[in-house]
């Protein structure tokens, strides 16, 4: 199976992507970048779950939306938003207009804040399930990409105990990427 295809600049890239720019410039400056701090997990976990069933490039053509709406996801202001701000948001076109996944959001803001109180961090939980370093290459013959892994259940079932929402083990496999945790890129994909 070919997991690369040539692009028009003469890179070879990951074949899940489309010509999009939006989706290239992602691909090529963010995706498997890694990512910490408590606001920028936060903003991961948000934008993946608003993902689920849905493309991530109609993810990507909204992220300013998402940080519009989202007061850019500090936690303090998201935590506080009312059954009017979710009325707000129903219908801004901004962003995907899903209620369960903004009221996951407000409560997610919620439990993370808890944990902050009790010394704890969702960066630092998030990073403890990266895989082992071996395991996390891609340059390896087996090659394929996953949808879950051991990590990412354990992560969602984690998250899920403490209240979370929208954080499924595929979600999370997708953040673990998304930020860097793993090394997914294709094995001849010219960022690899």
């Amino acid at each position: 199976m070919n997991f690369v295809r040539q692009f028009e600049d003469g890179h070879s890239r990951c074949s899940w992507l489309n010509n999009d720019p939006i989706y290239i410039a992602y691909h090529d400056d963010e995706w498997g970048v890694e990512v910490r701090g408590d606001r920028e997990i936060f903003e991961r976990i948000t934008l993946e779950g608003f993902q689920a069933g849905l493309s991530w490039l109609s993810i990507l053509k909204r992220r300013d939306g998402f940080r519009a709406a989202f007061h850019n996801f500090e936690l303090e202001k998201v935590s506080k938003m009312s059954q009017a701000d979710v009325e707000r948001l129903m219908l801004d076109i901004g962003i995907i207009r899903n209620r369960a996944k903004i009221l996951s959001t407000i409560n997610n803001a919620k439990v993370i804040l808890e944990m902050q109180a009790r010394g704890e961090s969702i960066s630092d939980l998030v990073w403890s399930y990266q895989p082992i370093a071996d395991e996390a290459i891609s340059n390896h013959p087996e090659f394929a990409w996953k949808a879950t892994t051991d990590e990412s259940k354990a992560l969602s079932k984690d998250l899920r105990q403490r209240g979370f929402g929208f954080v499924g083990p595929t979600t999370m496999y997708a953040m673990m990427q998304a930020i860097g945790m793993v090394r997914d890129h294709a094995p001849l994909c010219f960022k690899n």
